[in-house]
Protein backbone atom coordinates (compact mmCIF):
# COMPACT_ATOMS: atom_id res chain seq x y z
CA UNK A 1 0.00 0.00 0.00
CA UNK A 2 2.87 2.61 1.03
CA UNK A 3 4.63 1.65 -2.42
CA UNK A 4 1.39 2.17 -3.94
CA UNK A 5 1.00 5.87 -2.30
CA UNK A 6 4.91 6.73 -3.23
CA UNK A 7 4.80 5.81 -6.92
CA UNK A 8 1.12 7.80 -7.24
CA UNK A 9 2.73 10.97 -5.23
CA UNK A 10 5.80 10.31 -7.53
CA UNK A 11 3.73 10.33 -10.38
CA UNK A 12 1.61 13.32 -9.79
CA UNK A 13 4.58 15.88 -9.28
CA UNK A 14 6.20 14.83 -12.17
CA UNK A 15 3.20 15.28 -14.60
CA UNK A 16 2.48 18.29 -12.28
CA UNK A 17 6.01 19.54 -13.49
CA UNK A 18 5.64 18.33 -16.99
CA UNK A 19 4.94 21.84 -18.96
CA UNK A 20 1.49 21.47 -20.69
CA UNK A 21 1.10 21.90 -24.25
CA UNK A 22 -0.95 25.40 -24.91
CA UNK A 23 -4.29 25.48 -26.73
CA UNK A 24 -5.94 27.92 -28.63
CA UNK A 25 -8.62 26.82 -26.27
CA UNK A 26 -6.46 28.02 -22.89
CA UNK A 27 -4.97 30.50 -24.65
CA UNK A 28 -8.05 32.49 -25.84
CA UNK A 29 -9.68 32.27 -22.21
CA UNK A 30 -6.97 34.19 -20.96
CA UNK A 31 -7.00 36.80 -23.60
CA UNK A 32 -9.08 39.58 -24.17
CA UNK A 33 -11.10 40.65 -27.32
CA UNK A 34 -10.07 44.08 -28.10
CA UNK A 35 -13.61 45.10 -29.84
CA UNK A 36 -14.78 46.55 -26.77
CA UNK A 37 -16.71 43.71 -25.91
CA UNK A 38 -15.28 43.02 -22.47
CA UNK A 39 -14.84 39.66 -22.97
CA UNK A 40 -12.14 36.57 -23.98
CA UNK A 41 -11.79 36.07 -27.63
CA UNK A 42 -13.48 32.73 -26.88
CA UNK A 43 -16.60 34.50 -25.16
CA UNK A 44 -16.81 37.34 -28.01
CA UNK A 45 -20.23 37.58 -27.95
CA UNK A 46 -19.39 39.45 -31.41
CA UNK A 47 -20.61 37.22 -35.00
CA UNK A 48 -17.37 38.14 -37.41
CA UNK A 49 -15.27 40.02 -34.69
CA UNK A 50 -12.19 41.20 -36.59
CA UNK A 51 -10.03 41.26 -33.87
CA UNK A 52 -11.10 37.40 -32.93
CA UNK A 53 -10.11 36.73 -36.40
CA UNK A 54 -7.06 38.49 -35.91
CA UNK A 55 -6.00 37.22 -32.78
CA UNK A 56 -6.65 33.36 -33.59
CA UNK A 57 -4.56 32.89 -36.35
CA UNK A 58 -1.41 34.61 -34.46
CA UNK A 59 -1.93 32.59 -31.29
CA UNK A 60 -2.18 29.40 -33.61
CA UNK A 61 1.06 30.33 -35.25
CA UNK A 62 2.93 30.89 -31.95
CA UNK A 63 1.65 27.23 -30.62
CA UNK A 64 2.94 25.32 -34.15
CA UNK A 65 6.09 27.45 -33.12
CA UNK A 66 6.16 25.39 -30.08
CA UNK A 67 6.27 28.01 -27.23
CA UNK A 68 4.86 27.83 -24.10
CA UNK A 69 1.78 29.48 -22.95
CA UNK A 70 3.85 32.27 -20.93
CA UNK A 71 5.81 33.10 -24.05
CA UNK A 72 2.44 33.44 -26.22
CA UNK A 73 1.13 35.49 -23.94
CA UNK A 74 4.05 37.88 -23.38
CA UNK A 75 4.33 38.27 -27.25
CA UNK A 76 0.55 38.85 -27.56
CA UNK A 77 1.35 41.37 -24.65
CA UNK A 78 4.09 42.96 -26.77
CA UNK A 79 2.17 43.23 -30.11
CA UNK A 80 -1.43 44.24 -28.87
CA UNK A 81 -0.48 45.58 -25.55
CA UNK A 82 -1.00 44.88 -21.95
CA UNK A 83 -4.47 45.36 -22.10
CA UNK A 84 -4.93 42.43 -24.24
CA UNK A 85 -4.49 40.32 -20.77
CA UNK A 86 -7.12 38.98 -19.28
CA UNK A 87 -5.13 39.09 -15.79
CA UNK A 88 -2.84 41.94 -14.93
CA UNK A 89 0.45 40.71 -14.23
CA UNK A 90 1.35 40.80 -10.73
CA UNK A 91 4.18 43.32 -10.93
CA UNK A 92 4.96 47.16 -11.42
CA UNK A 93 1.96 49.44 -11.08
CA UNK A 94 -0.59 46.27 -12.15
CA UNK A 95 0.21 44.75 -8.53
CA UNK A 96 -2.33 47.04 -7.49
CA UNK A 97 -5.17 45.66 -9.17
CA UNK A 98 -4.70 42.11 -7.21
CA UNK A 99 -3.68 44.58 -3.84
CA UNK A 100 -6.73 46.57 -3.78
CA UNK A 101 -9.24 44.30 -3.58
CA UNK A 102 -8.35 42.40 -0.69
CA UNK A 103 -7.44 46.15 1.06
CA UNK A 104 -10.56 47.29 0.16
CA UNK A 105 -12.31 43.67 1.84
CA UNK A 106 -10.42 44.14 5.27
CA UNK A 107 -11.37 47.63 5.61
CA UNK A 108 -15.45 47.00 4.82
CA UNK A 109 -14.76 43.83 7.03
CA UNK A 110 -13.21 46.34 10.13
CA UNK A 111 -16.14 48.48 9.64
CA UNK A 112 -18.96 45.92 9.83
CA UNK A 113 -17.26 44.10 12.78
CA UNK A 114 -16.88 47.70 14.74
CA UNK A 115 -20.02 48.78 13.98
CA UNK A 116 -21.48 45.34 15.04
CA UNK A 117 -19.70 45.63 18.22
CA UNK A 118 -20.86 49.35 18.78
CA UNK A 119 -24.37 48.08 18.94
CA UNK A 120 -24.21 44.85 20.68
CA UNK A 121 -22.71 47.23 23.59
CA UNK A 122 -25.47 48.06 26.10
CA UNK A 123 -25.56 51.82 26.38
CA UNK A 124 -25.42 53.83 29.44
CA UNK A 125 -28.51 54.73 31.47
CA UNK A 126 -29.69 58.17 31.66
CA UNK A 127 -28.60 59.36 34.68
CA UNK A 128 -31.56 60.32 37.70
CA UNK A 129 -31.68 62.97 40.05
CA UNK A 130 -32.11 61.91 42.92
CA UNK A 131 -35.22 63.59 44.88
CA UNK A 132 -32.66 64.86 47.73
CA UNK A 133 -31.02 66.51 45.10
CA UNK A 134 -33.64 68.89 44.71
CA UNK A 135 -34.61 72.10 46.74
CA UNK A 136 -37.45 71.98 48.79
CA UNK A 137 -38.66 75.19 48.62
CA UNK A 138 -38.15 75.39 44.91
CA UNK A 139 -40.73 72.19 45.29
CA UNK A 140 -42.92 73.64 47.17
CA UNK A 141 -42.77 76.90 44.34
CA UNK A 142 -43.44 74.64 41.63
CA UNK A 143 -46.47 72.73 42.95
CA UNK A 144 -48.22 76.05 43.76
CA UNK A 145 -48.04 77.15 40.48
CA UNK A 146 -49.23 74.29 39.27
CA UNK A 147 -52.29 74.38 41.88
CA UNK A 148 -52.98 77.73 41.13
CA UNK A 149 -52.92 76.97 36.89
CA UNK A 150 -55.40 74.09 37.72
CA UNK A 151 -53.35 71.62 36.89
CA UNK A 152 -52.80 68.31 38.76
CA UNK A 153 -49.55 66.78 40.42
CA UNK A 154 -48.58 63.04 39.83
CA UNK A 155 -48.82 61.39 42.86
Amino acid sequence: MAVLVIGLSVASLTRADAPRRPTLESIGDQVMCLCGCVATINHCPHRDCATVAEMRPVIAQEIAAGKDETTILQDLAIRYGVQVLAAPPAHGFSLTAWILPSIGLLAGLSFVVAVARRWRKPRPALASVPDKALDPKLLAAVEEEIKASRMTTRD
